[in-house]
């Protein structure tokens, strides 16, 4: 029987009642390591009809959750174990926090009565996560496990989303709760603009000659997204993406196309100039923040909205009206104003023919494989909904500047610049959505930090593309190795396996690819094989960007 269904008047566990508040919750899939500090709660999941993934790291867990926060809107749920299990996830709810995405950690804890004696695997949970966690909790009394949870899950997705952590004393999660039952989950508040601030708002867009629209953070959908972009074609408007927030409006559509590329890290110089040119900067979703605005350099003077769920953390310089908002109800009320705009014809014109250009590849050169021809392939083989994953690394700027998303939640990639997310996710990205094909390009140092969830994949039937970029160093400390310190590298150089080989020996499908012309080939080969399938493709090593032109 499942927990969430035991009669009210019997006891249950502590742990057992956590997993029935994580049913009347709808949550799909917990991700995580075991350990012995909750095994109350494994017990609860055994009948449940909860996925227990098992990872094979405790940073793995974390991604996969983080990864289902950022698709689904859903916290992701992961658990590990206390001592060195909490600090391998450590890294996910940096990440969550600062990408603002819903994620819960579950950490098991030595018993209450060992607090205090350096006992095996003790630390001080509230001191490790308390400065990268919206709220960190712990289950001192059996009897507040529903409600802790319900708090948690109310909390990671109110507001400015972001990760709360709870702790699990073991000795507590096997205390009996009498009559123990779920309580009711809290309808979360939608806020939305008042009359009085869309009017002003609408004064402010109507003055303006050259407004720019910044999207970012969480809660994009494909209906807000495309009626944002919709209306700021009508209107003569440019729309810029924060950094990794790609996928929170369409690139292209029939019947205006607004979207005119990204900022921060692989934005063009046509953009940074952009965001200083602008007279009025509407943001909405996300914050004037160190990597949009090139190190809180540029875009600093314009009148200035700023459009967001919660506060406005992370905002640097002026605000002239601060509008307290979700990102779907914000974009879909504003897409009903119908405005008389003083904007100059030329302004998203021009934007639109030099994103255009920008995101047009072209070919890098050198030897081995190309990676601009890649993205070309990529352009014409993905399926239009194709989620995209990758981690921190310059083989990113090739998918950032080439790939379009013209579907919402299309896109999982660390905005704090986190390493190892892009295989986790990927795995977690073909669970959430089975019928969806997901690609992730991996640089050869991202992929060696969890190229070990391939055995995950395999053991829950998750399928995907791989495109390890292998160019034998850490390219992006690098590349500032070379501005910087000319003629030392150091500590950047890597020695790598055969990725195709290791894709095999877990079950997979691998190709190794040493030339241009044979990726798309190999590209068809991988995605036939219905299997969790690594591209090992040799680059240049002296390639470290995009090339802007021919």
């Amino acid at each position: 029987m499942s927990s969430s269904t035991l009669a009210p008047e019997r006891a249950v566990s502590a742990g057992h009642l956590i997993v029935a508040q994580l049913e009347a919750a709808a949550i799909p899939r917990v991700y995580g390591v075991p350990g012995e500090s909750y095994l109350d709660v494994l017990d609860g999941l055994h009948e449940s009809p909860i996925t227990t993934v098992v990872t094979r790291h405790e940073g793995g867990a974390g991604f996969m959750a983080l990864a289902e926060g950022r698709l689904t809107g859903l916290p992701g749920i992961a658990m590990v174990t206390r001592g060195p299990g909490a600090a391998n996830a450590f890294i996910a709810v940096h990440t969550a926090y600062q990408d603002a995405t819903p994620l819960i950690l579950f950490v098991g804890l030595i018993p209450v009565a060992d607090r205090g004696r350096e006992s095996f695997q003790e630390f001080d949970i509230t001191s490790w996560f308390g400065s990268t966690a919206k709220k960190v909790l712990v289950l001192d009394d059996a009897a507040s496990a529903a409600s802790m949870v319900e708090d948690a899950i109310h909390t990671a997705m109110s507001g400015r989303m972001g990760p709360v952590v709870i702790g699990l004393p073991e000795d507590v999660l096997t205390h009996m709760v009498p009559g123990g039952t779920t309580v009711p989950m809290r309808a979360r508040a939608q806020s939305g603009p008042t009359s009085t601030a869309l009017a002003e708002l609408g004064g402010k867009l109507s003055e303006a000659k050259k407004p720019l629209i910044i999207v970012g953070g969480e809660g994009w959908t494909q209906d807000c997204g495309t009626a944002l972009v919709s209306w700021a074609a009508s209107h003569g408007v440019p729309v810029v993406s924060d950094f990794r927030a790609y996928d929170a409006v369409p690139h292209a559509f029939p019947g205006g196309n607004s979207y005119v590329g990204s900022l921060g890290y692989a934005r063009s110089d046509a953009n940074a100039q952009r965001l200083d040119e602008a007279d009025l900067l509407l943001f909405i979703g996300c914050p004037r923040a160190d990597v949009l605005s090139d190190g809180f350099t540029r875009g600093l003077t314009a009148e200035t909205v700023v459009a967001m769920p919660g506060d406005t953390l992370g905002h640097f310089g002026r605000i002239d009206q601060h509008i307290v908002a979700d990102v779907r109800t914000f974009a879909n009320e504003l897409a009903e104003l119908d405005l008389k705009m003083a904007v100059l014809p030329e302004w998203l014109k021009r934007a639109r023919e030099e994103y255009e250009a920008y995101s047009t590849p072209h070919l890098d050169g050198g030897s081995h494989v190309d990676m601009s021809a890649c993205m070309t392939v990529l352009r014409e083989e993905l399926e239009a909904d194709a989620i995209i994953t990758y981690g921190a690394g310059n083989h990113a700027l090739w998918p950032a500047r080439y790939l379009q998303h013209t579907a919402a939640q299309s896109l999982v990639a660390p905005r704090n610049g986190a390493m190892g997310v892009g295989i986790p996710a990927a795995v977690a990205a073909s669970m959430v959505y089975p019928n969806r094909q997901v690609v992730s390009v991996a640089g050869d140092g991202c992929f060696m930090m969890n190229g070990q969830e391939i055995a995950t994949a395999i053991a829950y039937g998750a399928k995907f593309v791989v495109i390890v970029v292998d160019n034998q160093c850490f390219a992006t400390i690098r590349e500032h190795q070379e501005n910087h310190y000319p003629g030392r590298p150091s500590g950047t150089g890597l020695v790598n396996p055969d990725f195709s080989a290791l894709a095999r020996s877990y079950g997979g499908y691998g190709e190794r690819v040493e030339r241009t012309e044979d990726f798309r080939g190999a590209f068809q080969r991988a995605v036939q094989s219905e299997l969790p399938a690594i591209l090992h493709v040799l680059q240049d090593p002296l390639t470290r960007s995009p090339k802007t032109s021919d």
